[in-house]
Parts: structure tokens; sequence; C-alpha cells
């Protein structure tokens, strides 16, 4: 009885295919921790911040805004008019939001410098408790616009509280920074687009 010439080869592209759906998994596996090597590598040898995330919207006009105010904080309402001709930096927060607690210390002292206005979008929150987080921890800011459904917050491209716009007097938008800020965030992310601001003005 005479083999099957075709029985061989057929058994070895078998054991080929077993091995490509066996090795895929690893495959898998390498992508992800090179991707994750070449971040930590960034930070650590070339000092980037990989959790800052580009936005589309830099260099570009900022959107409008047209925010009722927050009742009861004494504050005007956030329009257009409140950040025209000013360096300005627009910060989303809300009373639930803990990162925006632990920032919260750092906007106060950024409100001190006469060279910079600081505005609030509060996003998603209530109004008693937004003034109540307001009346425990200091209000930086020169103008709050509500923002109860989000929407304004897309329109900025809001990626997730809290989340801050440089804006520069010319309503062009120079720098984002998605999460709080911190010592290291201010002294070389925000202070350098500040200053490169001033000096370009």
């Amino acid at each position: 009885m005479s083999a099957d010439p075709d029985r061989k080869p057929q058994s070895r592209r078998g054991g080929v295919g077993r091995y490509v759906v066996a090795l895929a998994p690893l495959a898998v596996f390498a992508i992800i921790a090179g991707a994750a090597g070449k971040m930590l590598y960034d930070q650590d040898v070339h000092g980037k911040n990989v959790t800052e995330i580009p936005s589309a919207l830099l260099g570009t006009k900022a959107p409008s805004l047209s925010l009722p105010p927050l009742e009861g904080s004494d504050l005007p309402a956030l329009t257009d008019a409140a950040i025209q001709g000013r360096l300005t930096l627009v910060n989303v927060f809300a009373s639930w939001c803990v990162p925006c607690r632990d920032e919260h210390p750092i906007l106060k002292e950024l409100a001190k410098d006469p060279r910079l206005t600081i505005v609030g979008i509060n996003y998603k929150d209530r109004n008693d408790n937004a003034l109540r987080f307001l009346g425990e921890l200091g209000n930086p800011y020169s103008a709050i616009g509500v923002d109860p459904n989000g929407k304004a917050a897309i329109d900025w491209g809001v990626y997730g509280i809290p989340e801050s716009y440089l804006v520069g007097p010319d309503g062009t938008i120079l720098y984002k920074k998605v999460g709080p800020f911190d010592p290291i965030s201010l002294k070389e992310g925000l202070m350098p687009a500040i200053e490169k601001a001033l000096a370009s003005s």
C-alpha cells in the first residue's frame, strides 16, 4: 500500500500553526514590554513626563466660553471676556475630585502671581459641594463657570480632571496639563510655558 505523499507536509503545516498560536501571546507581551520600557527610558534619561497627554488644541484658539456663574460664590460667570487679553490658566475641577484637592494649594500660590489669571470650570458638580470645597480650601479663581453636563469639557478635549490649559492673551492654547500640578510639573512644565508666553508678548 503506497503512502499518501501529502500526509507529512500537512502534519508539518499543522505543527507550524500550533507554534504560531502558542507564540502570539509572547509577541504581544514583548510589544507591550517594549513600549513600557521606552516610556521609562524617556522618563529617566530624557526627563520626559510620560503622564502628559498631547492635545490637538495646542497652538489653536481656545473654545468659546459662555458658562453660568457658580451661584453663591460672588464670582463672575466664565465667558470669553473673563480671559480676553490676559495670560490665563483655565482649570477644570470638581469637589468630588481627590486630585483636585491635592493640587489646590498650588493653584492658590499661582493666584498670587499678578502676571497670571486663574479661572475655573466646575465640572459635573453640585453647587453646594463646590461652594463647600472652595470655602474649605480657599478660592484661587477670578471667575468660575459651571459645566453640569460636561459639554464645555468636551469642547476643551478634557480627558479627566483636574486638567489645566494655559491660554495666551490672544486666546491661543499654549500648554496643557492632564492631572494635578505638583512641584515638578510646575517647575518643568507650567512655569517655563508662562515665561515663554510673557517673553513673546
